[in-house]
Formats: C-alpha cells, structure tokens, sequence
C-alpha cells in the first residue's frame, strides 16, 4: 500500500470518527437550546440518512435475509440511534456517548456466557476499568451525588447493549452484502418505523431557522450519513486494527466539543472516569483488532 492511500485511510477514519462525535454535541445543542423534539430528530436522521446512502448503492433486492434485515434495523439501528440521541436528550452528549462505547465489553461477556471464548484476565480488567471509570464519571467518586440524570444512564446503557448487538448480529448479513448497503436499508426501515410515532412532517416550523436548519442538517448529513460513509470507506485503506484505534476518536470529539462549545462541566474524579473509560475503549479496540484482521 503508498503513503497515499494510507494517508488517505488514515483522514477518511478520523474525520468520520469526528463527524459522530461533532454530531452528538449538535444534537446536544439542537435538544437543549433548540427545542427540537428528539423523536422527530430520530426518524429524520435515520430516513434522511438511509436515502442518501441508497443513493449511492445499488438495491437491495435479495429477499432471503429479510427477516435478518428487519430485525437488525429495529434492535439493531433503530435502538442504537433511539437510545443514543434519548441520553444525549436527558443528560449531555459527552456521557451518552461513552456510555455507548462501552458496548466492547458486553460483546467479552456475551461471548463467553455463549462459550465461544473463554474468560482472561485482560477481559477482568477491562470489566473492572469499565464499573470504575462509569461510577467516577456518573457520581464523581460519591454515590450520593449521583452527576446525570438517572433516564439519560439508562438510555446510555441501553445505547451500549443495543451497539453491542448491531456488532454481533449484523455479522451474517455482511458476508452477503456490502455494509454500506445494509446500514443505508436499516437506516430506512427503521426510518419509517419510527416515522408512525413521530413523523417527519409533524415539526413546529416556527423553531426552524437559520441557525436551526444548519443543525439539523449538519447532525443528520455530516453526523451521520457523511460520517458512516467515510468511516466504512478507511476499510479500503487500513486494516480493521487501525480503523477501531482511530476510531477512538469519536468519545474525544464529544468530550471536548461539549466542554468547549456548550460549557458542560466535569469535576476532577470525572475527569478520571473519562480517562479510564477511555483508556479502556482504545485497548479493546487495539485487541479487537489483533483478533480479527480485516
């Protein structure tokens, strides 16, 4: 491989890493100053997303693995954005989003309650960085000042089992077709799924403004169809060790972003919980990586 292509991998990863993170502060910033409803920002980012992504792929036509499809785009798609932008929605898009990369570690336990692996210790070590760093992250160290709202941890942790599934189960329907082209028709499934509670229609047009509009269109294009596109797209440049490292990004991004940008506050044994959660993310998926070569 030349410099270029890696050069290239390595800012398609990055920037689409980055993309996420930028657009869960967006969402943040679109819930709490915006007042945009959180279920109508679901069903257009995900029908807007799957459209645009079907734009660039072919069809899927193939009707064997419809049932794999449906269920992937509920619990898998649908429950992974639901859960994620609720936990932005009730607490703030840094710990939504560390909470959803948790999702590595209930993948270790799965596999081994499933006996396809077995128990090391680099997995109790990666269980005990995960209690420690989210109770100094939820509670700054006391489990009397408990630091996020109780939905928002629940959704958190939602997000990250619903990831931990969208990861497993989405295995099978990637040996058949390309994944671009099963997110893009999870996306629009589960779209119009969500789109009989909250349809995209149904949105106040006195809060859509300037500013709004730019939100909006940059959580759900670059936040998320962009940012999906690019990332997937380092896969032909790097190999699937480097794309989960710089991958680790996307935490970062959120952090910094909502620290900077919408002034959310972390306390010193916060800060550690990040550090730990963090340190924890970056080895599993340099582990990952060792494991499975792409």
């Amino acid at each position: 491989m030349n410099k270029y292509n890696r050069i290239k991998g390595i800012t398609l990863a990055i920037v689409g890493a980055s993309f996420w993170g930028l657009g869960g502060t967006v969402s943040d910033y679109l819930f709490q100053h915006q007042h945009i409803d959180m279920n109508w920002y679901v069903t257009a980012r995900l029908l807007i997303s799957g459209v645009l992504l079907l734009c660039l792929f072919s069809i899927f036509k193939n009707k064997t693995s419809i049932i794999q499809l449906l269920l992937f785009s509920i619990f898998g798609m649908f429950l992974v954005q639901y859960s994620y932008m609720a936990s932005i929605n009730y607490g703030n898009a840094a710990v939504a989003t560390l909470l959803q990369y948790i999702a590595p570690v209930y993948i270790i336990i799965w596999y081994v309650l499933r006996k396809k692996d077995t128990f090391k210790a680099f997995d109790l070590i990666a269980i005990t960085l995960t209690i420690a760093g989210s109770f100094l992250l939820l509670t700054n160290g006391s489990i009397y000042n408990l630091m996020v709202a109780k939905s928002s941890i629940i959704w958190g942790i939602i997000s990250g089992l619903s990831l931990a599934f969208y990861t497993i189960y989405v295995g099978n329907l990637l040996k058949k077709y390309p994944s671009v082209l099963v997110v893009g028709w999870s996306m629009l499934i589960s779209g119009i799924f969500i789109n009989f509670k909250t349809p995209i229609w149904d949105i106040d047009i006195q809060l859509l403004n300037g500013q709004t509009i730019f939100y909006l269109l940059f959580g759900i294009i670059a936040g998320t169809t962009i940012a999906f596109f690019f990332f997937i797209s380092s896969l032909n440049y790097l190999s699937a060790k480097e794309t989960a490292f710089f991958g680790t990004i996307e935490p970062v991004i959120a952090i910094l972003s909502s620290a900077i940008w919408l002034n959310v506050a972390f306390l010193p044994f916060q800060i550690l919980g990040i550090l730990l959660i963090l340190v924890l993310i970056l080895t599993i998926s340099l582990k990952k990586g060792n494991n499975s070569e792409v």
